[in-house]
């Protein structure tokens, strides 16, 4: 043994990874020896290489891809960027989960399709509204898009979670309840929804949500509405969420809602074109400081690299904003082709994304 150094089957024993595994991680750069003999080929190991060692082995076991891996053992004297890097996996595992369990409860379904499937659940009126309101704006009205003209519902183990996006603005919204049922998901049409608010307006402690494999229905005291869900597949949406959610934003700001509506509907905004339409465009530029400020044109022309500047339809900011809610919202900025996500403060399962325009 060399002197004051571990060989691979001794750290092998003392981190919880094979030797083999040892090997590939020394090829791929995640943990390189200390030292290899140059006759031998050994590989030696230095006693501060067990840490990182077990927690590439911990990561290793809840299936953590290898570029994350790495960089959790680049950055493994910064908990922070640690903790992010476990965070969005955690995600990604829970998506997962949610996933399969759909796909089961579909595979049951075709294992007994004479047996209908029902799930329920029972939300507070209040909060249901408030969901609806969040989304709504988000909802396509494209003729040649039929998948979008409608709002995902996504019942979960801890509630009702509500999507829609009509490819420029993505905006999801939760409620939390206890089913009794399956989880299950299913594409409600926009007129069903616009039903549902107006029954939620009315008077009632409790509102009643019923979803089986065809027919979606929402009850409110006495009242109740129901139709047909739609017969198509709503897009993955949990992927522009994982992009988004990838590293922190480069900007988060706080916004008073009332203040920026203001600075928005002040002076003239800036027109693109886009296949064929034009369109009023909002140009926000962030300073170091997290200053947030409408830019006008003669601001683009000024080249300033200490601001961050984001293009985002006019419109569909103001009806972000709307949706948000009164009070203070977050604004998170990562860059001129990056989308812009508009948050509520107070409820991280309520927010929206933006898709940038070119400046």
């Amino acid at each position: 043994m060399e002197s004051g150094l571990r060989s691979i089957g001794e750290l092998a024993r003392a981190s919880g990874l094979t030797v083999s595994a040892l090997r590939f991680y020394d090829r791929t750069g995640v943990l390189v020896p200390a030292l290899v003999d140059p006759v031998t080929g050994y590989r030696w190991y230095a006693d501060d290489q067990v840490a990182p060692a077990r927690l590439v082995a911990g990561l290793r076991r809840v299936g953590m891809p290898l570029a994350e891996i790495t960089a959790a053992v680049r950055h493994r004297r910064d908990p922070a960027a640690v903790t992010r890097l476990l965070d969005r996996h955690l995600r990604r595992l829970e998506d997962g989960l949610a996933d399969a369990r759909r796909e089961l409860s579909r595979v049951r379904s075709l294992i007994d399709p004479e047996e209908p499937m029902t799930t329920r659940l029972t939300l507070s009126p209040a909060a249901f509204a408030a969901a609806v309101d969040a989304v709504r704006f988000a909802v396509g009205d494209d003729p040649d898009l039929p998948v979008l003209a409608g709002v995902l519902c996504e019942v979960t183990d801890d509630g009702l979670r509500l999507v829609a996006t009509d490819r420029h603005r993505l905006a999801v919204a939760r409620v939390a309840g206890t089913p009794a049922g399956p989880p299950v998901r299913t594409l409600v049409p926009v007129a069903l929804v616009d039903e549902v608010r107006g029954l939620l307006a009315t008077a009632g402690p409790q509102a009643h949500l019923t979803v089986s494999a065809s027919t979606v229905a929402v009850s409110v005291g006495e009242r109740e509405v129901t139709a047909a869900c739609l017969p198509y597949d709503f897009p993955d949406y949990r992927r522009l969420l994982r992009d988004a959610a990838s590293g922190a934003p480069t900007r988060r700001v706080r916004v008073e809602v009332a203040a920026l509506r203001e600075s928005l509907t002040a002076g003239l905004p800036l027109v693109r074109e886009h296949d064929g339409v034009r369109h009023e465009v909002t140009a926000l530029g962030v300073d170091g400081r997290g200053g947030l400020r409408v830019l006008a044109a003669d601001d683009l022309a000024a080249d300033d690299p200490g601001v961050l500047r984001v293009g985002v339809n006019r419109e569909y900011l103001l009806e972000a904003l709307t949706a948000g809610g009164r009070g203070q919202l977050v604004l998170e900025l990562d860059g001129p082709i990056t989308p812009l996500a508009v948050r509520r403060e107070d409820d991280a399962d309520a927010f929206s994304i933006l898709m940038p325009i070119r400046l």
